[in-house]
């Protein structure tokens, strides 16, 4: 069988002279961008947009890595757009705006794709998921360009370019999908289903810088120097977790992806093409190396107050915003305000754990790093978590 192909590209800064030679190095070796788009079809660029955040906070790929894939797509003379619904939308062009695409985008005559709206789509050839609510941009698309951050997420570990398409479904439904799917195996097995939906055409993943830590959205930057590009999202994901030396089994997309014909994980299906992998793996990336907990089970759902991982609100750095409150998707509400009905909030929010799905919600949209995730103490003796 023919192996996935992933290119591994050295870059160590932004800067435009380096990132675009970058793009188009890893890029001819897989076969150079016309492989992926042609003359005249509508393309779709999506990064991973949570919020707007500026670039040096690493919550996204950084805007002249969209300037380069982009520019070498208009190459091709495609109709090219871009898009994203962020996880917590207020305006997406503000957003967009606010994280430095909008900028490069008009600099280069590029429209804002519709991720706003959308329409229910039926995938009965699914082995999960068999029906979604999916964004007009990603759907009215000919390609999909999925262009991810190596960065960290409490649920599947890595934030990587599987992860990323779940930015196609309209921002006021993801969490619905949480409630839905309070099971990181189960929100995992969505995730490819949904690729497998959308058959994105290209994945790079900007990892010059990363985040670690308390990812997706308030972690720590740290320099990785590296750029990957595969049209195999899984070999993409695996090639990441290579580079932070995090087990493979702890990442809940993997096996599904394997099975189910996404991709594959296995170091003697892929090859890797360009730089050599071995010098850019840190070994201290800072990352959950654990499996996630299958909060499915009776006795564990009935006793995950006790042992499951929770996020904790962290007082000192609370602002009061209330986007946590804003986009729990429990009903009632897992965190709500201690003072409920007042039209000014004195005091921070506070989780009530026995309603909590642990779909982290709060902690990824929290703008002020406020939120971080911890396991009791009992869970920490028997899961051998932190």
């Amino acid at each position: 069988m023919d192996r996935s192909r992933v290119a591994v590209i050295r870059c160590t800064t932004y800067d435009e002279d380096q990132v675009y030679p970058a793009i188009r190095r890893g890029l001819d070796l897989l076969g150079g961008i016309g492989s992926f788009v042609s003359k005249g079809e509508k393309i779709v660029i999506k990064p991973n947009v949570v919020a707007g955040d500026a670039p040096e906070r690493c919550v996204g790929p950084h805007p002249e890595v969209f300037r380069s894939v982009a520019r070498l797509a208009l190459e091709q003379k495609v109709a090219l757009s871009y898009g994203d619904s962020p996880a917590f939308t207020r305006n997406i062009f503000t957003e967009m705006n606010k994280a430095g695409f909008t900028q490069v985008a008009e600099d280069l005559r590029i429209p804002l794709a519709d991720f706003e709206n959308g329409r229910e789509v039926f995938f009965p050839e699914s082995p999960f998921t068999k029906r979604f609510f999916l964004a007009k941009g990603a759907l009215e698309a000919d390609g999909i360009i999925n262009l991810c951050k190596l960065k960290t997420h409490l649920i599947t570990r890595l934030t990587g370019a599987v992860k990323n398409l779940f930015g196609c479904i309209p921002g006021s439904l993801k969490p619905e999908l949480h409630v839905r799917m309070p099971s990181p195996h189960d929100f995992s097995r969505m995730l490819v289903a949904l690729n497998l939906l959308l058959k994105p055409r290209l994945h790079i993943m900007d990892g010059v810088m990363a985040m670690q830590g308390n990812g997706p959205r308030s972690g720590d930057p740290v320099a990785m120097n590296v750029l990957l590009f595969s049209s195999d999202p899984v070999a993409l994901d695996a090639v990441a977790c290579r580079l932070v030396d995090l087990d493979l089994e702890h990442v809940p997309t993997m096996k599904p992806g394997r099975e189910w014909g996404l991709g594959t994980y296995l170091s003697e299906e892929i090859e890797l093409l360009g730089d050599s992998l071995d010098p850019l793996i840190n070994g201290d990336f800072e990352v959950v190396r654990k499996p996630p907990l299958d909060l499915s089970g009776a006795l564990i759902n009935r006793a995950k107050g006790w042992v499951a991982p929770r996020p904790i609100i962290r007082e000192e750095l609370c602002t009061r915003c209330g986007a946590c409150v804003a986009v729990c998707p429990t009903a009632p509400k897992a965190v709500n305000w201690r003072d409920q009905g007042e039209s000014r909030h004195t005091s921070p929010p506070v989780h009530d754990y026995s309603r909590c799905i642990r779909c982290f919600c709060c902690q990824e949209v929290c703008p002020e790093r406020a939120i971080i995730v911890r396991t009791p103490f009992l869970g920490r003796i028997i899961f051998g978590t932190r």
